[in-house]
This record gives C-alpha cells, sequence and structure tokens, in this order.
C-alpha cells in the first residue's frame, strides 16, 4: 500500500507544481513544430495528434447531444471517421459536423491557458487521460495501435522525462493543436476542390444547414486562426514581457 501510495503522491505533486517557462523553452518548441508543419514527412506523423483531437471533438459533441457514439477510426493516411446515431434533426447533425475541425485548436487554447498558469506537468497527465478515453472508442486496430503508442509516449513523458523535455513537449502539444488546426483547414480547402466537394465535414453541413460547404471552411479557417492567436498571447505575453 506503501508503494499505491508514493505513486499518488508523486501524481499530485505533479499535477499541482507549477513551473515558470524560460523564453527559450517557450519558444524552441514552436521552431519545432513549425519544421514538422512544412517537412510533409514529419506532417504526416504528427497530423495524427490533430486527427486525434478533431474525432474527439466529434465524439464529445455527439455525446453531449445525446447521440450514440458508435466508435472512432484513425487511418494510416491520418484522416480519422467518427460514427453515431440517433436524432434526424438537422441542428444536433450540424453541431456534431461542425466540431471536427475547430476541436484541436479549442484544446490548444485551453492548454496555453494550462500553460499560462504554469502547469505544464499537469497538462501531459491531462492529454494521457484524454487519449486513454478516446482509447476506449477506438475501432479499428491501426487507430488502437497509434493511440496505444501515443499513450504509451505521453504517459513516458510525462512520469519519467526529465522536467526540461516535459516542459518542451507540453508547449510542443499546445502549438502543435492550434498550428496544425489552421493547417488542416488549408488541407481542407485543397480536397473539397480536388474532391468536387461531396464528403467533408464542410459538405455535412451543407447539407444540414443550406449554407454552401466553402462558407464553412472560411468559418472553420476563422475560427483556428483566432484560436491560433489567443494562444500564442496566453503562451507567449508574459514569457516575452521578461
Amino acid at each position: 500500500m506503501s508503494g499505491i501510495a508514493d505513486v499518488i503522491d508523486t501524481l499530485w505533486a505533479d499535477v499541482t507544481t507549477q513551473v515558470t517557462a524560460s523564453t527559450s523553452a517557450a519558444l524552441w518548441p514552436l521552431g519545432v513544430v513549425a519544421v514538422c508543419l512544412l517537412v510533409p514527412q514529419l506532417w504526416h506523423l504528427v497530423r495524427h495528434v490533430v486527427t486525434i483531437a478533431h474525432e474527439a471533438g466529434h465524439a464529445t459533441v455527439a455525446t453531449l447531444l445525446g447521440r450514440d457514439v458508435r466508435g472512432i477510426r484513425l487511418h494510416s493516411d491520418t484522416s480519422g471517421l467518427t460514427t453515431h446515431s440517433g436524432s434526424t434533426k438537422r441542428l444536433p447533425l450540424a453541431l456534431t459536423a461542425f466540431a471536427g475541425y475547430p476541436a484541436p485548436a479549442v484544446v490548444g487554447v485551453l492548454a496555453a491557458a494550462f500553460l499560462r498558469q504554469g502547469y505544464a506537468f499537469a497538462l501531459l497527465w491531462v492529454v494521457v487521460i484524454l487519449l486513454v478515453l478516446v482509447l476506449v472508442q477506438i475501432r479499428n486496430v491501426y487507430g488502437f495501435v497509434v493511440m496505444v503508442l501515443a499513450i504509451g509516449g505521453f504517459g513516458w513523458l510525462a512520469w519519467s522525462a526529465p522536467d526540461a523535455w516535459r516542459i518542451g513537449v507540453a508547449y510542443g502539444v499546445a502549438w502543435l493543436l492550434l498550428l496544425g488546426a489552421v493547417r488542416a483547414v488549408v488541407e481542407l480547402h485543397g480536397s473539397r476542390r480536388s474532391a468536387g466537394g461531396r464528403s467533408s465535414d464542410a459538405d455535412a453541413l451543407a447539407r444540414a444547414t443550406r449554407i454552401p460547404g466553402v462558407i464553412w471552411v472560411g468559418v472553420f479557417w476563422l475560427v483556428t486562426v483566432a484560436c491560433a492567436a489567443g494562444g500564442a498571447w496566453l503562451m507567449l505575453g508574459d514569457v516575452l514581457d521578461r
């Protein structure tokens, strides 16, 4: 029992410890994320994080609206699919469809708020918990493998990595969600043009609201850019003023 108590004490100390990040600690993760966004091979790898948040957004809003979430699938091309059933009323369908693209950006802002308060270590544990919750909904082998690897990686970082690395990764996650959300919307616009606009979230919104899909792409872009600006201010405002 004493071993369990020690583990609980360690976890509690982590989630309640406030740390002050230096300017370099807040900025070097931004540089790493920028490289990942620009290099196609790296973007393909880290985009899974954005997709997980995207699908979790669909699943969360669907659940809040009383819909039955059947499961989440993650694919090797970094796309995802959340299946749900329930009312065929347009408003719940529209809100669930809308939730996906803004979700990574919204989570990124919340992560930035954690970091502004100094809770970088707590943020990593929150990420682990959220990944476990998503894992329960995964319904394909590839998605299961991705989630297990993500949980293992973030779990190791949260528990064993040096403090400097944990702070850097916490900032990196926030930057990736904020900026990756914007890039995902840009990709959405390109994919809709090449595919003729038939199967994206924007097109699902167009069918539910009678508002053209391109308008919804613009709304996604405005929301994600606003979140990126707000998250950047939260993370860098105090740091750059020192």
